[in-house]
């Protein structure tokens, strides 16, 4: 099965090269994805242009492919199978959850010229980087990609019902299962409280367990696809 990797903000595919060696040697096929705006020189790059990359993808894929979103891209991944329902087998949302119809996709932090830059580690401090050590942070925050204002401020937009019909893992990182089950019951997460099927998995990490637990994150991927 194609499993469709989609990085957060400030990434590209580059950050998913040892959990697609990890995936590769489990019998997968790894398709991480560089989105317009994400190096290409690009800040005019929207979110709409970023939708129809990893449809393309989807697209040419032999089959039905397993979609995974890294935090923001956590709502990149939930826009796709809202366009492709019948053309995905899964998605996996690591380290976040999808925004609901009409709200921002990830308006969080100052744009500046057209683009959102990395803000620094300030706001992540606590259990979102408490795993990445000085030369982890160093090489994130020199590799990150200012974020396009159209992708950064772009509208979500939800029609299709029967992406509730498509299962959903989510990869609770820096957070437990029992607080994600807590945020979808509270009623803060109201895509995935209509979703028919989510399941949830642990990992022992922070925010971006691609740099620092890719083996483990490869395997969990790994069996999210061969349970598909």
């Amino acid at each position: 099965m194609d499993i469709l990797l989609i990085g957060g903000l400030w990434l590209n595919g580059s950050v998913w090269g040892r959990v697609a060696s990890g995936l590769e040697a489990l019998g997968h096929r790894p398709v991480p994805l560089t989105l317009p705006g994400q190096g290409d020189g690009s800040v005019s790059a929207t979110l709409d242009e970023q939708v129809e990359a990893v449809l393309s993808a989807v697209d040419a894929a032999p089959g039905k492919v397993m979609v995974v979103g890294h935090s923001a891209a956590c709502t990149l991944a939930w826009l796709v199978a809202d366009r492709r329902p019948q053309r995905l087998a899964k998605v996996v949302l690591i380290g976040g959850f999808p925004s609901p119809h009409g709200r921002p996709y990830a308006d969080f932090f100052e744009v500046r010229d057209g683009v959102m830059p990395f803000p620094g580690w300030t706001p992540f401090e606590g259990p979102d980087a408490a795993d990445l050590d000085d030369e982890a942070r160093r090489e994130l925050a020199q590799a990150a990609i200012p974020v396009p204002e159209g992708v950064a401020r772009g509208v979500v937009r939800l029609a299709d019902d029967r992406r509730f019909d498509v299962p959903v893992v989510v990869v609770c990182p820096e957070f437990t299962p029992a607080q994600a089950r807590e945020c979808i019951d509270a009623g803060d997460v109201p895509e995935l409280a209509r979703a028919k099927r989510v399941d949830f998995t642990d990992i022992d990490s922070g925010h971006w367990p691609m740099v620092t637990k890719p083996a483990e994150l490869a395997r969990i991927l790994a069996a999210a696809a061969d349970a598909s």
